[in-house]
């Protein structure tokens, strides 16, 4: 399985195994070409082989849907449609946050956080859709 952390700059990208229940950051994607996005992560796709794809969906604190949340739908739709597997959006509030704090807590300075928060915000996404079967 694959997961994904949609940005307008960057996705991240986490590795999981579901038989195991376990998920890992991968890597991060620059997100602003839209064709070279595409091109990286079927790169990932052939190279991993996943039987779904998993995107995290931005909601505010009250669970709402917003403006990011409609793109990361776009995007699902989007992966769906030109890989043909089937994609589950998942709940990613504070998956963000909780990656700043892990990397925080292994002593990583900012540079070296902001290069692997996104793959890590994945790992998480991934991990809570794991936990919620």
């Amino acid at each position: 399985m694959l997961a994904f952390d949609f940005g307008t700059r960057r996705i991240g990208v986490a590795l999981g195994e579901s038989l195991l229940g376990s998920a890992r950051p991968l890597t991060t994607i620059d997100a602003e070409a839209n064709e070279a996005r595409f091109a990286a992560i079927d790169r990932l796709i052939k190279e991993w082989q996943p039987t779904r794809l998993v995107v995290g969906l931005p909601l505010s604190l009250a669970g709402e849907e917003h403006e990011m949340s409609a793109r990361c739908r776009r995007f699902a739709r989007q992966l769906e449609g030109r890989f043909n597997l089937p994609v589950t959006l998942t709940d990613e509030r504070l998956s963000s946050v909780e990656a700043e704090e892990r990397l925080s807590a292994r002593g990583q300075d900012w540079k070296t956080r902001r290069k692997t928060l996104d793959a890590e915000a994945a790992a998480i996404i991934l991990q809570s859709y794991f936990d919620a079967k």
